[in-house]
């Protein structure tokens, strides 16, 4: 698994999830809307911790400096 993500993605990614996150808890965005943006938040997070993005593979695309 090489690493593909830059850090201003990582941080970017993990601001969303934040976001997400606070629009689900504080009841902004209820019902199955809500639940997506919980899903996407737990995408982007771990997308983040791992510095591995799955979807930029096909597309070869990579924000990582080398």
């Amino acid at each position: 698994m090489k690493k593909n993500i830059g850090t201003i993605d990582k941080i970017m990614r993990l601001i969303l999830a934040a976001l997400f996150l606070i629009l689900f808890l504080t009841g902004t965005v209820t019902g199955t809307i809500g639940i997506i943006l919980i899903i996407f938040a737990i995408t982007f997070t771990a997308t983040a911790l791992f510095n591995f993005c799955p979807l930029y593979i096909p597309l070869k695309w990579s924000t990582k400096k080398d």
